[in-house]
This record gives C-alpha cells, sequence and structure tokens, in this order.
C-alpha cells in the first residue's frame, strides 16, 4: 500500500538535521529548516487514504520513505506504531527517535536528514521537483 507526495526542493534546502526529515506544505523555507527535504507538497498526513493510515499503525509494520528529485533517488525505512496519528495538514515528518506527534510517519528510521544522499539533496536545493513516495508493509505480510 503507498501514498505519493509530490513537492519540490528549495534553495534553503540543507539536509543537515540528525534526528528528523521533513516535507511540508509550506511554500517558503529558511534556512533553520534543515530537516526539511521539499516543500510545497501537495499532501499531507492528513490527505491519506484511512486503510494506509491503519496499515502504518500496525506495530509490525515497515515503512519506506523514497524520494525521487532530479535523477537522484534515496529511500529510508522505519516502523510503524500504533500512535501514529497522520493528522497534520501541513508537514510530514520521519524520526530517528520513538517520538510521536500528529506530523509524525514513521519512527526509527535509520537515518535522518543528513544521512541523505548528497547528490540528491544538491538537486532539491536547485530546486528540482520531488516525488515522494510513502510505502507501507506488515512483516506479517505473504
Amino acid at each position: 500500500m503507498e501514498e505519493v507526495i509530490h513537492a519540490r526542493g528549495h534553495e534553503h534546502v540543507a539536509a543537515e538535521h540528525a534526528s528528523t526529515f521533513e516535507v511540508t506544505t509550506d511554500d517558503y523555507l529558511t534556512p533553520a529548516g534543515d530537516c526539511i527535504l521539499a516543500i510545497e507538497a501537495d499532501r499531507a498526513p492528513a490527505d491519506f487514504d484511512p486503510e494506509f493510515v491503519e496499515a502504518c499503525r500496525d506495530p509490525e509494520a515497515v515503512i519506506t520513505f523514497e524520494i525521487d528529485a532530479g535523477g537522484h533517488r534515496d529511500a529510508v525505512t522505519g516502523r510503524g506504531d500504533p500512535a501514529l496519528e497522520f493528522t497534520n495538514e501541513r508537514s510530514a515528518v520521519g524520526r530517528t527517535s520513538e517520538y510521536v506527534d500528529d506530523r509524525t510517519i514513521l519512527l526509527e528510521a535509520e537515518v535522518a536528514a543528513s544521512g541523505f544522499d548528497r547528490d540528491l539533496v544538491e538537486a532539491l536545493a536547485d530546486g528540482a521537483a520531488a516525488t515522494i513516495t510513502l510505502r507501507v508493509e506488515s512483516t506479517g505480510d505473504e
């Protein structure tokens, strides 16, 4: 099961944050937003299909965040959790920790913004269009 988000990079994309990464519907980015990979997202967690959200709430769920921009692609895997809300109407955040708020889309990510492919980050800093695909699978799926 998957959700697709279209967004774009911005000149201030630095992807230097050590514990989170984010995609936002905002149309601006300041240098302080060092976790943000893309802006002007056409969807936020509150827009996701209820079946997708329910699948992500399975404690056995494996959630993959894949971003494709400027001919570069990278993917990060994390896990689901029953506490995930998917109610934020502005931002989707992946976390290396177990912290959950209304923006959280996956926990215990393999890497944060600082771990994304630097060629991809450079393309995003050049304003490249981005396609984000979120996939959820349960380890119990056959």
